[in-house]
C-alpha cells in the first residue's frame, strides 16, 4: 500500500488480523478513504464522519 509506505503483504496482515495495525496508519486510511476509524475497525456501519456544527 502506496499510501502507508507498506507492502502488500504487511496491509494483508493487518486486514486478515494477523497483525495490529498502528495507529498512525489506521489515522492515514480514515483520511484516505474519507470515513470514520470506528467504521475501519468495525465497530460501526456509518462511514461518514459527523459534521462540524
Amino acid at each position: 500500500m502506496q499510501i502507508l509506505g507498506i507492502s502488500q503483504i504487511v496491509y494483508f496482515h493487518y486486514k486478515r488480523g494477523f497483525q495490529t495495525i498502528p495507529v498512525i496508519h489506521l489515522l492515514k486510511l480514515a483520511d484516505y478513504y474519507k470515513v470514520f476509524t470506528d467504521y475501519i475497525l468495525g465497530r460501526t456501519n456509518n462511514s461518514k464522519p459527523y459534521s462540524a456544527r
